[in-house]
């Protein structure tokens, strides 16, 4: 079963979700990309965060799991004491436990918050603030409504 997240869902979600994390008071954004960047990219306009970075994964190809997690990039965050980590899903929760892992030991200094969209129950990993669970596989609307034919 799939279920298809619309751009006014995303919007009242969003706004939502800003609010939620607004007392972690995050000197910097850590988008987990893909996914995570165009909920990053909003949040950072609302929470007024200049400092937006990402983390490229890869753990999917499309609804088909691969057998190991493949981390690319590199933030500097060394400037600051809190980041807020942002991913649009915690479905399996191996990306963004991951993530949070490596951030955690590069940076040891640095308090990390997760948040997502969406969160799994069946997620081996919580984020500390999400809006909706999920129950079916998630459609984003960047994920469709941009596909050329």
């Amino acid at each position: 079963m799939k279920h298809y997240y619309s751009y006014e869902n995303f919007q009242k979600d969003t706004r939502e979700l800003i609010q939620r994390v607004q007392s972690v008071k995050a000197g910097a954004i850590v988008a987990i990309a893909r996914g995570g960047l165009t909920l990053a990219h909003c949040m950072a306009e609302g929470l007024a965060i200049r400092d937006l970075q990402s983390i490229r994964t890869e753990l999917y190809d499309g609804e088909h799991k691969r057998e190991g997690l493949s981390l690319f990039g590199a933030c500097d965050l060394s400037h600051v004491k809190s980041v807020l980590v942002v991913d649009d899903i915690a479905d399996s929760g191996e990306t963004l436990q991951y993530v949070m892992e490596y951030l955690q030991k590069k940076f040891p200094d640095v308090v990390f918050t997760s948040c997502t969209l969406f969160y799994k129950k069946s997620s081996c990993f919580e984020p500390n603030f999400w809006v909706n669970e999920a129950d079916a596989w998630i459609e984003f609307f960047w994920e469709k409504d941009f596909v050329s034919p």
